[in-house]
């Protein structure tokens, strides 16, 4: 659906009275794509917007549009950041950690149309180890307040993916036998002990998820990784939350450590980010009995064939090489490293 520019104006009058807590009647704008695909894209939106008093705001929001798709094992995510803002979860959240502010939400019939605050901040690959460990402290903090607190806002929502979504995709990816073979093939050019590490998992998947369905289950971000983080004056801003729902005890954590993150502090990270995020939970509630959290075998059935396919089909020998680090990465971990007693 193609948006005219009549309709644009009118919708950013509402938009930046909200977010500008003045009347505006006049607005001047341009879009900049920030990013997106074939389902969804999320432009940012900046220019002059003219008070009844004639005041000019410069002002920068998101507008965020999402067709409907199918992901696997979770349909109803192209839907889910409208459901949550809906629900009006911004109660949840504290200053320290939230997500962006929605300013105006349409539920068309096969797509989502957001406008959010712009959120500013250090991003990607430029957050630095410490700011990795207050992030994972905050998650801690936030997730354990709201599995201790269980708020209703939060409780009765329906459109959440399940705590089977992370088994459920490592399952499908086992069964692909591009990577399930690969790492069983004499011709692999992962090292064996990398593939044997990967082989054992598969062998005792069945004991290993048995325990990790004992841990708390929590309210998970589910796609928890570097591009979706903002740091700014110490406070963590989540983006990006149409994968989130039910999850277990650390498997946010995982995806903070492993996906796309600060290859060359994986190992320190890991140590410093399992520590910080237990601190926090342990705020709110006693974990005291718990023995592990099984957060290097959640980082293995979460990315553990996804780095496979990237060796197999890199296109450079740099690209595969990185793969095979990161794998390296994961296997030198070692719960020694946490300094707090699980």
């Amino acid at each position: 659906m193609r948006i005219s520019e009549s309709s644009i104006s009118e919708t950013l009058i509402k938009v930046l009275g909200k977010a500008l807590s003045e009347e505006i009647i006049e607005v001047s704008y341009e879009m900049e794509q920030l990013k997106g695909g074939t389902v969804g894209a999320v432009k940012l939106v900046y220019g002059v917007a003219i008070t009844k008093e004639r005041k000019e705001l410069p002002y920068k929001v998101v507008y965020k549009r999402q067709k409907r798709w199918e992901r696997f094992a979770d349909p109803d995510s192209w839907r889910r950041e409208y459901d949550l803002y809906a629900a009006n979860l911004d109660t949840v959240f504290s200053d320290l950690f939230r997500w962006p502010k929605c300013y105006y939400a349409e539920l068309l019939e096969d797509e989502t149309q957001l406008w959010m605050e712009y959120i500013e901040g250090i991003s990607g690959q430029m957050l630095t180890s410490a700011m990795y460990e207050q992030v994972a402290e905050e998650l801690g903090r936030f997730q354990g307040r709201m599995y201790a607190q269980r708020p209703e806002e939060l409780y009765s929502l329906k459109n959440l993916s399940s705590k089977e979504y992370s088994k459920k995709n490592y399952v499908h990816y086992r069964s692909w036998y591009e990577v399930y073979d690969y790492i069983r093939a004499e011709n692999c050019e992962i090292p064996k002990h990398l593939c044997d590490m990967l082989i054992e998992l598969d062998e005792h998947s069945d004991q290993i998820w048995e325990c990790i369905e004992r841990l708390p289950v929590v309210l998970c971000h589910k796609d928890f990784w570097v591009e979706n983080i903002f740091y700014t004056e110490q406070k963590i801003m989540l983006i990006d939350w149409d994968t989130s729902g039910w999850g277990y005890l650390g498997e946010d954590i995982a995806s903070l450590i492993a996906d796309e993150s600060d290859v060359a502090h994986m190992v320190e990270n890991y140590g410093k980010c399992v520590s910080a995020y237990c601190r926090g939970f342990s705020k709110y509630v006693d974990i005291a009995n718990i023995k592990s959290l099984y957060i290097k075998e959640m980082i293995l059935f979460i990315f553990g064939y996804r780095l496979v396919e990237k060796v197999k089909f890199a296109e450079t020998a740099e690209e595969k090489t990185i793969q095979i680090d990161i794998l390296q990465k994961i296997h030198d971990m070692d719960d020694k490293n946490i300094t707090i007693n699980l």
